[in-house]
């Protein structure tokens, strides 16, 4: 009876190992096979796999996590909604970072999804503040400015706004999302004018 049991655990014991090992060739296989790249600490496939981790963990000042808008000024640096890390990011045109500002809450210059962003002739930063219904500015460096904007369906209020630009003149445009609508201010948040609606016709929207 006691050799059946040693024989039984014995069996046990490569069963699990052969499962570990199952396990780690088909990592292999995904990593050596699937086309995953990893550059820094950024990972993309081109098979169609959702990176999940990397090990070992390289050196970088940065990362993105559902990086959603993108916005260049005048000088060519890139500014980035780091949408759940809650952040924006700025680097030069080759890719350098140069800075980032921001970390989850609704104080000034705090955000929570931001989803969109903008930058005017004079390297002023538009950021669509998604989950906390606002707009804020920032200078080039990231230093708060001012804000604007509310939950709710009046003019200057948003309900998820999504993206954002800025014209030559300093207008600013929101895509209201989730009230169907395009919001237009000057560049201090002064509310200028709105149109849109839902729907399918001309001038009309659908999560804009």
């Amino acid at each position: 009876m006691t050799q059946f049991r040693e024989v039984k655990e014995n069996l046990k014991m490569a069963l699990v190992r052969a499962n570990v090992l199952s396990v780690i060739f088909c990592l292999l296989s995904v990593i050596l096979f699937s086309g995953i790249s990893f550059y820094g600490r950024v990972a993309w496939a081109e098979g169609g796999y959702e990176f999940v981790w990397m090990q070992p963990e390289l050196s970088q000042p940065w990362y993105f996590n559902y990086p959603y808008g993108v916005a260049i000024d005048s000088s060519g640096n890139v500014y980035v909604a780091d949408a759940w890390n809650n952040r924006i990011q700025k680097f030069n045109s080759s890719g350098s970072f140069i800075t980032k500002w921001g970390s989850q809450g609704s104080g000034d210059g705090q955000f929570f999804w931001p989803s969109g962003v903008a930058v005017d002739s004079s390297g002023n930063v538009y950021v669509a503040d998604n989950n906390n219904n606002r707009i804020q500015k920032f200078n080039s460096s990231g230093s708060f400015i001012t804000k604007w904007g509310s939950e709710g369906t009046g003019d200057g209020q948003f309900y998820h706004p999504w993206g954002i630009a800025v014209d030559s003149s300093g207008n600013v445009y929101v895509a209201d999302m989730d009230n169907n609508r395009i919001q237009k201010f000057n560049s201090s948040g002064s509310f200028i004018t709105k149109w849109g609606s839902q729907g399918t016709g001309d001038g009309q929207f659908s999560s804009p």
